[in-house]
């Protein structure tokens, strides 16, 4: 997917806590997504991070699409294991 250079910023920005608020359909679930596999790429733990959203339905497609990222990669395996019990 290509991101917009807003939606890319907010993937990119290190350091800090993200608020990304925009309108139905336009990305947020993807941006937090890649956000999130970014950060398990780099040592952070699925359950060190809480990820908000407004619906129990957007939070199961949040772990639907990270857990579709980072199945079969041997060295996520780990957070797949705690993903259904991590903060989203």
């Amino acid at each position: 997917m290509d991101f917009s250079i807003p939606q890319q910023k907010a993937i990119d920005i290190r350091d800090t806590n993200v608020v990304v608020s925009a309108s139905a359909g336009s990305g947020k679930t993807a941006v937090l997504t890649e956000r999130v596999i970014y950060k398990l790429k780099h040592g952070v733990n699925i359950n060190d991070l809480i990820v908000l959203t407004f619906t129990n339905a957007a939070a199961k497609e949040m772990k639907d699409r990270i857990r579709k990222k980072i199945s079969g990669k041997e060295e996520l395996k780990k957070e797949l294991t705690l993903l259904n019990s991590s903060y989203i």
